[in-house]
């Protein structure tokens, strides 16, 4: 049985006439009803398979992805759905940011076994609250081995089940080949920049390139070009309107990307739902890092390259590192180039010839993804 989060998904969602979302924010507060709805259905079918399973894993998927998240994924999907139109059922862009949203669930769920998060969404990462299980039932053996093994599971489970659902999508869609083609795409590139991302940290790169690729794949691509995508393909949107909604969500998603760099270095936990310093601690290769090496160079700041250098990271170096991030120049250098990016993203959409109504849903999504965008851009 689910939650009560469960229960009252999709209750207070302030959608238009019939139930149907007017605006993006309406779609992303929509989806609750239809992840719910669907995720009733594939636990009742883990408990037809075995109780213990459908307890422990189905339903420990099922609320987590119900707990919380932006629904941004879902939110993009409809403005890429608008901006080709907004033709047909309403629900279908639903559906495909419904099953978005459950392959994110798989992401942060094996995302965090891999960065060892205790946190995630304000509550205990789904491997940590399995290792309470592990403790609590006085199982034998490793908690923390226990705990990965049955959170990489957890993370298939609702891999499958998003994969599930955009399938069915797919086949009841006269334009399903191409949604599907966009999907397969969207999972392979998320896969690469995890990979990349995972061995860039091992290596102890600074590489400003590799940085920015990372950024593109697991981020601008997966977070907003392959959503507007996916929601455009619903209407049938021609080659040039995608590969234009492709670059206007590349530029959206690499803003949004170095804003969550920033708030992973300064951020308060409170807000972002995970802790401050981890992206610190372990000295993960991101695109502040890297501008911040790159400006300590041609500034000759000793000082910031020891410390954000590939020996620098750990508890004891977090004020300093920051301090480094600071004093280069770093951080106003991001903040900078998250204004140029966004007011890219915004002109690449209107080019696409989008309706005002889409182009104001996209500009409002874009402020609310990384903040304040040039005034008028999104008129």
């Amino acid at each position: 049985m689910l939650g009560p989060r469960a229960a009252r998904a999709g209750a207070g969602t302030g959608a238009g006439p019939g139930g149907v979302p007017r605006t993006a924010a309406e779609a992303a507060a929509a989806v609750d009803a239809v992840l719910a709805q669907h995720l009733h259905a594939r636990v009742a079918e883990a408990r037809s398979v075995d109780a213990v399973f459908a307890d422990e894993v189905a339903t420990r998927v099922a609320e987590f992805v119900l707990r919380g998240g932006k629904r941004l994924r879902t939110a993009f999907v409809w403005c890429g759905w608008l901006a080709a139109g907004g033709t047909g059922d309403p629900g279908t862009p639903l559906r495909v940011g419904a099953a978005l949203e459950l392959l994110q669930a798989c992401a942060l769920v094996h995302d965090d076994v891999m960065d060892e998060s205790p946190v995630r969404r304000g509550a205990p990462a789904v491997h940590a609250d399995f290792a309470r299980t592990h403790r609590e039932g006085g199982m034998r053996g490793s908690a923390a081995s226990y705990s990965a093994t049955a959170a990489v599971l957890a993370g298939d489970l609702a891999l499958a089940w998003a994969d599930d659902l955009l399938t069915e999508t797919a086949l009841a869609s006269p334009y399903g080949e191409r949604l599907f083609q966009e999907w397969q795409a969207m999972r392979g590139e998320m896969v690469a920049g995890q990979y990349l991302d995972m061995r860039a940290q091992a290596t102890g790169s600074s590489d400003p390139a590799q940085a920015r690729t990372i950024a593109t794949l697991k981020s601008a691509y997966y977070t907003v070009a392959r959503p507007l995508a996916l929601g455009a393909c619903l209407t049938g949107a021609s080659a040039g309107a995608l590969d234009g909604l492709r670059s206007a969500g590349r530029c959206a998603g690499l803003a949004f990307q170095l804003r969550d760099d920033l708030l992973g270095a300064f951020g308060d936990p409170a807000v972002t739902g995970k802790p401050a310093d981890e992206d610190l601690r372990s000295r993960k290769l991101t695109c502040l890092l890297a501008a911040a090496l790159r400006l300590a160079v041609e500034t000759g700041d000793t000082e910031a390259l020891a410390v954000l250098g590939p020996e620098g990271g750990g508890a004891g170096t977090v004020d300093r590192m920051r301090a480094a991030l600071e004093r280069t120049g770093a951080r106003a250098a991001v903040e900078e180039e998250i204004t140029e990016l966004s007011g890219a993203s915004l002109r690449h959409f209107a080019d696409t010839g989008a309706d005002p109504r889409a182009r104001r849903e996209f500009a409002a999504l874009v402020a609310r993804a990384v903040g304040a965008v040039p005034n008028g851009e999104g008129a």
